[in-house]
């Protein structure tokens, strides 16, 4: 080990699950409470054992956007993005419309070369960035080169919510 070990973090994309579900709760009351969704049966739910999909139904296309609407507004409140959700279009399944709404977690490769590319054109020299699995790490001599790199990435539109850990 040299006198200056570099300084690293990792970049993931992981998602909060129990906020997920708090937003789902919450978005379940809202439309049990609200007028506009009174006899258009729609519903909110995890879909499956994996809760990595939650389901959606209601009697209109309409009101199960309506109802996709309420949900995006409580995870954005529980402070989570929305590039989280991967909504489906509305299928009409027998007398109801259903949506599927996935939830993105990890970061694909094509993502990751993605993210590795920025780093080693818009990044300050010298700043390595490895892929490992569903993960980054980024590592420099310079922890300055570091909190760059988070700015930069910040400052660009992805398309996967990221977040910046391990800091040493």
């Amino acid at each position: 080990m040299g006198a200056l070990a570099d300084s690293s973090f990792d970049i993931v994309s992981k998602i909060d699950r129990q906020e997920v579900d708090n937003a789902l709760n919450q978005t379940v009351k809202e439309i049990g409470h609200r007028f506009d969704f009174k006899g258009t049966g729609a519903s909110i739910s995890w879909s499956g054992a994996g809760q990595n999909v939650i389901e959606i139904k209601a009697n209109s296309e309409e009101r199960a956007g309506a109802a996709l609407d309420v949900f995006k507004e409580k995870v954005v409140k529980r402070g989570l993005s929305l590039k989280i959700l991967d909504a489906g279009e509305p299928k009409l399944s027998g007398k109801e419309y259903r949506m599927l709404v996935s939830l993105k977690e990890g970061i694909d490769q094509e993502n990751a070369k993605k993210i590795s590319k920025l780093i080693r054109d818009e990044g300050p020299k010298g700043v390595k960035a490895q892929i490992q699995g569903e993960e980054l790490r980024v590592s420099s001599k310079k922890k300055d080169d570091l909190q760059d790199v988070i700015s930069l990435l910040k400052g660009k539109d992805l398309d996967i919510a990221l977040q910046f850990v391990n800091y040493r």
